[in-house]
């Protein structure tokens, strides 16, 4: 052959031996794969149309019922975000609160998400007044916000 039919593409062909003829299964025993077809002897896989259920273990029970359940968890479950009053003092502190504390200041400070639901807690003390709007007041908290000179505010769920 000439440079010109080498370098055309539609003469390219595979390596003498890569390439071998499928092997056709249940063509008869002279064949070698004849009779059962590969499948071995009885039983589901040998039939057509077989497909294993996930976490299926040959009759034994399988781990996901041998382990035992308790609990569940609720899709829909609130996050509460608990704060304290120390940290609410320190907020202040910080020129982040002047004169009141709801939703919104805490959503802009990063310190909750849309969807959390406040609860004020305890812990410390709070030494200016401030509105605080909150969905749940611990006693203590409240008392102390009061005591302060502020004002509780609680925000429908």
């Amino acid at each position: 052959m000439d440079n010109k039919t080498q370098s055309n593409l539609n003469f390219l062909s595979p390596k003498i031996g890569t390439k071998r003829k499928k092997l056709r299964l249940g063509r008869g025993q002279g064949t070698g794969k004849g009779g059962t077809c590969g499948r071995g002897h009885k039983g589901a896989k040998s039939r057509s149309g077989f497909s294993k259920k996930i976490g299926f273990e040959g009759g034994q029970m399988p781990l996901q019922r041998r382990i035992p359940k308790f609990g569940f968890r609720r899709k829909n479950k609130r996050k509460i975000i608990e704060l304290n009053l120390d940290k609410i003092q320190n907020l202040v502190d910080k020129g982040l609160i002047k004169s009141s504390l709801n939703q919104e200041i805490l959503i802009k400070n990063k310190i909750i998400s849309k969807n959390d639901f406040i609860k004020i807690l305890g812990r410390g003390v709070i030494s200016s007044s401030l509105k605080i709007s909150a969905h749940k007041f611990s006693n203590k908290a409240s008392s102390s916000i009061k005591k302060s000179g502020g004002s509780v505010f609680l925000l429908s769920k």
